[in-house]
């Protein structure tokens, strides 16, 4: 027997048997008012049972998972209490992401937000749950930067300025190439950056005229389809430094008048130049400045006629300025291709108005969540988020036109994320992606919380079945259980939940006798098959019908899951001391 490589820890074993809960529309919390049927949900409980909870309806359907979970640093959120012994984190976040994987789509991918206090075992955790071949990156985020003097901190620590996002798929093989994602900066500031840091900024010269073309011959591509060169002459160029005193503007000016003729010119690795330099060398023409028309076959210009620039005689390709920016807010930005380094500096100094709720220490950038769902999913996507927190992720994506699942156990899910949700859908949240995605308001959710136990325990310690349960909860709940899907038939009363193509599951609180069953079994085809729970039957109809299967509630669920289990929440369990540790007091413990 091989050994398999995996993180162990003092109560790994254990394994938690969930009850798997109805999920109850609150109405008066829902706001559907301008979208009656959406499929948003904001659901309030412990996350655990509610993942339990989404596992029928939705176990493979979830694009895109992010979770920012408590860090288990001691760092005393007001919301979390996030200073939880760390076997107990480790147990209860691998039962967490075991039911996330099961809800993520085979082309799907779940990114967690953490800290350097578990970041390693996190990293080995997930390997084991999503399999090391399905891991695809690492991101570290800069958080803040370091002021001050010191450069340290509290216990001879270097302070905390970064956080890590581990990525991983549902199947490698399956997962789409990433949607490209960009850092935007002003080029202003970054041109001011580049002369304070003594870097070479290189786009300093402006096409002002392109002048008139002169046609010279053509030659053809790889394909062998036709590219035509031109000689420019009566064109202009000039620097932004004689722009600038010409016109007597500021650079920050000049930059905002002449982006679209800005360039830098460079020497690219392309198959298309040395065709165009050679067959220019073979006319015998000469000029400082050329430019070529051809169609593209790849890249973004393709299948469009693009005209291209060269410059001297050793063909220096014009690289354009407006290529590599964009206009953002009326300011023209510089974008950067983003890799494994992203910088969030700015956004999480301005944090405290996002949404329009306070939620010190644990609120993330919309601009963070918008670019996880840039690079991870598309329009109508279902993305998921069961540590809401203050609403993040749920804002952003629903102003992204993601469909989305938010699940909270605090109360913050009543004073943050439905204030926050709402504030979105009326359009008054002005803040956060807003802006950059146009949004204007609309759309929906229905607001669920979690059934109670379907079983609890009377006065004489028996199971009984919650008084809570009406008779529709009562076999909803039960077809649940029994993997059936609760969907009542207008035609046969018995065809309450349906199974495969020919089962069914019939749900009553009624004392079964056999004239009862024989009702019921005259309307059965030959091929058709019936679950009956019950609380009761006569003895003499137990098996009186090879099609019909007759059980008892309370007593056929009974050794499923743990009933009466309110919360998994990850500070409940209180660790054994080691020293006076004794194997039958910990197993009555768990």
């Amino acid at each position: 027997m091989g050994n398999k490589l995996e993180l162990t820890w003092y109560g790994k074993e254990k394994k938690f048997q969930i009850e798997p809960r109805l999920l109850i529309e609150n109405k008066e919390l829902s706001n559907i008012k301008y979208d009656v049927d959406t499929e948003n949900m904001l659901i309030h409980g412990d996350n655990l049972l509610v993942l339990k909870a989404l596992e029928s309806k939705y176990a493979g359907k979830v694009k895109c998972i992010y979770i920012d979970p408590p860090y288990n640093t001691g760092s005393a959120f007001e919301h979390y209490d996030d200073n939880i012994e760390h076997s107990q984190w480790l147990s209860l976040m691998k039962a967490r992401l075991e039911m996330l994987k099961n809800l993520l789509s085979d082309d799907g991918s779940i990114f967690v937000q953490i800290d350097d206090e578990e970041y390693a075992y996190l990293k080995v955790l997930m390997d084991e749950v999503f399999g090391r071949n399905n891991y695809i990156n690492t991101i570290s985020v800069l958080m803040k930067n370091i002021a001050g003097a010191s450069g340290g901190g509290q216990d001879k620590r270097l302070k905390k300025n970064i956080e890590y996002i581990l990525i991983y798929s549902k199947n490698y093989e399956l997962i789409s190439q990433f949607t490209p994602v960009y850092s935007y900066s002003p080029i202003s500031k970054l041109v001011e950056q580049y002369r304070e840091e003594n870097k070479s900024w290189k786009y300093t010269t402006a096409l002002i005229n392109k002048g008139d073309k002169i046609y010279i011959g053509s030659t053809v591509d790889g394909e062998g389809n036709e590219i035509k060169i031109y000689k420019r002459e009566n064109y202009l160029i000039k620097s932004v430094k004689l722009l600038m005193k010409d016109e007597k503007k500021s650079e920050k000016d000049i930059y905002a008048k002449y982006a679209h003729c800005i360039f830098q010119t460079a020497m690219p690795q392309s198959s298309i130049r040395p065709r165009v330099l050679e067959k220019v060398k073979e006319i015998g023409f000469e000029s400082d400045l050329y430019s070529i028309e051809y169609v593209p076959r790849s890249g973004r210009n393709k299948g469009k006629l693009y005209e291209q620039f060269y410059k001297g005689e050793s063909f220096r390709l014009f690289a354009w300025l407006k290529d590599v920016s964009v206009e953002i807010d009326g300011k023209l930005c510089k974008k950067d291709l983003q890799g494994t380094y992203w910088d969030f500096v700015g956004e999480t100094k301005n944090l405290t108005k996002e949404g329009g709720v306070e939620f010190p220490n644990g609120k993330k950038a919309e601009k963070l969540l918008e670019r996880v769902f840039t690079l991870a999913s598309n329009e109508g996507d279902l993305v998921m988020d069961s540590f809401l927190g203050s609403g993040t992720t749920s804002s952003v994506a629903h102003k992204m036109n993601r469909k989305w699942i938010g699940v909270e156990m605090g109360q913050q899910a009543y004073t943050h994320c439905k204030v926050r949700l709402d504030k979105v859908i009326s359009g008054e949240d002005k803040g956060g992606i807003t802006k950059s995605v146009d949004w204007k308001g609309g759309g929906g959710y229905k607001f669920y919380e979690l059934a109670p136990s379907l079983i609890n325990i009377d006065t004489f310690g028996e199971p009984v079945i919650n008084k809570e349960y009406s008779a529709d909860m009562l076999a909803s709940a039960v077809a649940l259980h029994e993997g059936f899907y609760y969907q009542p038939s207008s035609d046969l009363f018995w065809k309450q939940s349906r199974g495969n193509e020919n089962s069914y599951l019939f749900v009553t609180t009624r004392h079964l006798t056999a004239q009862f069953v024989d009702s019921i079994k005259d309307t059965m085809e030959d091929n058709e098959f019936l679950v009956i729970a019950c609380r009761s039957f006569d003895a003499s109809v137990e098996k009186t019908y090879k099609q019909i299967t007759i059980k008892k509630i309370p007593n056929m669920l009974l050794g499923h899951c743990e009933f009466n289990k309110d919360d998994y929440k990850l500070n409940i369990i209180n660790p054994p001391v080691y020293d006076e540790f004794k194997e039958d007091e910990f197993d009555e413990q768990y």
